[in-house]
């Protein structure tokens, strides 16, 4: 990753009136929809089955979250299904189930649920929260990283002439389920130039709607997991391909950077923020031409808040890091994640194609 500033940008959103054609139905715990409430009785962890709907919407249901509180969702998956279980402290709740759909409308449905226990008696850790095909969701800006300091070029456009680049979604082949995207690192008149794209998950700018205004979410996250698939023609034309975590809370910045130097060697970087460089791990990185490839990157804040470098896994082999590197200061508060293309000394073009972007955290 040849870095450059993360920038940020303010939305402002109306909330407008729900057609009353959209809907949400809770199977488990008990059974409510968007015009009745239910009550249940569980042990933590609690499992929750929902369905959801959006007639009038002809791009179907963004996402479905469960809320145990005012603020922030204790969990929140993409799509119109979910299925999942959630530890929760024993007590009373009013728990809200909503769904929102990709042309701005939301509903919800309640249910009123007693938590009795910790179905093992022992305190419950905190639930995950995953987002599921990010690659085809909103939230993606792209900029170019120029030489000799590779900060983010604020007169550049990605229709060049300086660097060129395209991030098209939804494309139909090749892809793993007719939803792949499209990345493209198109040339321009500078050599060494990359591309990066970044997505906002929780704070300001969120596409997920997780502001965290009140910092109630963000700073009991510790534990991520990035999991894609991506295909390349000629995976050699590429410098290095690159995919990060990146955590702002407390006032420290953590960066989990990873980068796969292909061009640049076949071997696995991780990124030292305090001294901005890479350090080289002594793992392989060999992604297949014309394939499907599929990589994992598992990270953790640390209790003594380090950051720790966890495991690598592509195409079913995984390598154990655990190397810890100390955060930097910063004053924003959020999770944003990063993809990069990096160019070669040609500055030759190629396409990635990115399904099944999934991030965890917990």
């Amino acid at each position: 990753m040849r870095v450059g500033k993360l920038y940020t940008m303010v939305c402002l959103c109306l909330v407008t009136a729900l057609p009353a054609a959209a809907g949400i139905w809770i199977s488990a715990p008990g059974s409510a929809s968007v015009s009745t409430s239910g009550t249940a009785t569980s042990t933590s962890p609690v499992h929750f089955v929902a369905t959801a709907s959006s007639p009038a919407c002809s791009k179907g249901v963004s996402r479905i979250a469960i809320y145990t509180t005012s603020n922030s969702p204790a969990y929140s998956v993409s799509g119109s299904t979910l299925n999942t279980s959630v530890s929760l402290n024993a007590g009373t709740y009013k728990v809200a189930v909503q769904e929102t759909d990709n042309c701005g409308w939301s509903s919800k449905a309640m249910i009123a649920l007693n938590v009795t226990s910790s179905a093992s008696g022992n305190p419950p850790p905190a639930p995950a929260m995953s987002f599921a095909d990010l690659q085809k969701q909103k939230g993606w800006s792209g900029y170019a990283l120029l030489p000799p300091s590779w900060g983010i070029c604020s007169s550049c456009t990605s229709a060049g002439p300086l660097l060129k680049w395209s991030w098209i979604q939804n494309i139909s082949s090749p892809s793993m389920d007719g939803a792949s995207t499209k990345s493209g690192y198109g040339g321009g008149s500078y050599q060494w130039g990359d591309v990066l794209w970044n997505n906002h998950l929780i704070g300001s700018f969120s596409s997920q709607g997780l502001a965290d205004t009140n910092h109630t979410l963000n700073p009991t996250l510790h534990n991520f997991t990035y999991d894609v698939y991506f295909w390349v023609k000629d995976a050699s034309v590429s410098q290095a391909l690159e995919f990060d975590i990146n955590q702002f809370t407390g006032g420290k910045s953590y960066i989990w950077g990873h980068e796969c130097r292909i061009a640049g060697g076949h071997q696995w970087d991780i990124y030292d923020d305090v001294n901005h460089k890479w350090v080289p791990t002594g793992v392989p990185c060999n992604p297949i031409s014309g394939a499907w490839n599929h990589l994992t990157l598992v990270v953790q804040r640390t209790s003594t808040n380090q950051l720790l470098f966890k495991t690598i896994s592509l195409n079913g082999k995984t390598a154990t890091i655990n190397h810890t590197e100390p955060p930097t200061s910063t004053s924003w508060n959020g999770v944003t994640i990063n993809y990069q293309l990096d160019g070669n000394r040609y500055g030759t073009p190629y396409v990635v194609y990115l399904d099944k972007l999934t991030f965890t955290m917990q």
